[in-house]
């Protein structure tokens, strides 16, 4: 093995211990997020049938689940190749031309996922620069979107990483992880 085999395989090694850090954070933060937003909109449905009042805060903290929950939610979706996928023209196609798609496909897709996370986060900066709040939380609304960003940057990296396992590996890959034929295995 020469040495920039030994290298290559190295640094895609510590690129698959990073990624598998940030799988366990996304299925984390899904997890709690999801469970909380469950156990908030119980605890306000009592709330209300028992005191008549609803907890003020509950609705925007709801919203934040839901901004976590979903932008941590396309990262994963995108690691383990979860994604829409509108495959009648794409399966039709020869092994060599689906390889070439798929490359294809996933660095664009990179590409507009970065370029989101870079305007979402000029639009956290500019409402950074008007000191918005929530009106019941009084959390700085810019808190809550850094999600946005983080999110679609996450997502641009895994379809970046898919095109370079695309471009590595002889088999067609829909995520670093998840084969083409494996995919339609779980699907038949």
């Amino acid at each position: 093995m020469s040495t920039s085999d030994r290298t290559r395989g190295g640094f895609f090694r510590i690129l698959e211990s990073i990624d598998g850090l940030i799988s366990k954070m996304e299925e984390l933060i899904m997890a709690v997020g999801v469970i909380l937003m469950a156990v908030n909109t119980i605890t306000n449905v009592i709330s209300r049938f028992i005191f008549n009042h609803s907890i003020i805060f509950a609705e925007e903290l709801n919203s934040i689940f839901i901004l976590l929950v979903t932008f941590a939610g396309i990262g994963y979706a995108a690691r383990h190749g979860r994604h829409i996928r509108m495959s009648a023209f794409y399966d039709a196609l020869p092994d060599r031309l689906r390889k070439l798609m798929m490359i294809l496909i996933t660095f664009v897709t990179a590409l507009f996922m970065l370029a989101l996370a870079y305007y979402s986060a000029r639009y956290i900066m500019s409402i950074y620069s008007k000191g918005r709040i929530m009106p019941a939380l009084g959390v700085p609304v810019f808190a809550v979107y850094l999600w946005v960003p983080v999110g679609f940057f996450v997502t641009g990296i895994q379809y970046a990483l898919t095109a370079i396992k695309n471009l590595t590996e002889k088999e067609i890959y829909l995520s670093t992880n998840l084969h083409e034929r494996e995919a339609h295995e779980v699907e038949v």
